[in-house]
């Protein structure tokens, strides 16, 4: 298990060192870290609402089963002769 840390901390400290290094290096950081934050932030807030959200184990579990057993408009594959 050690040496899987030690690895770990040698790519930590290259990528720390390297941008460090960098005369671009502190803007790399914070444009890594706003496309971070649009990433996970705002695009979660406006495209990937909760379904299950203030639903009941109950409800949640009714709900799983009928959209895996429901037949979907889009998701049906028709194969012709």
């Amino acid at each position: 298990m050690k040496p899987f840390r030690q690895i770990l901390k040698s790519i930590g400290a290259l990528y720390v060192e390297g941008f460090r290094g960098m005369t671009w290096g502190r803007t790399m950081w914070i444009l890594i870290l706003l496309k971070l934050f649009i990433l996970f932030a705002i695009l979660r807030i406006f495209f990937f609402r909760p379904v299950l959200g203030g639903k009941t184990d109950a409800e949640k579990s009714e709900f799983v089963g009928t959209m895996l057993t429901s037949p979907s408009h889009n998701d049906t594959i028709t194969l012709k002769h």
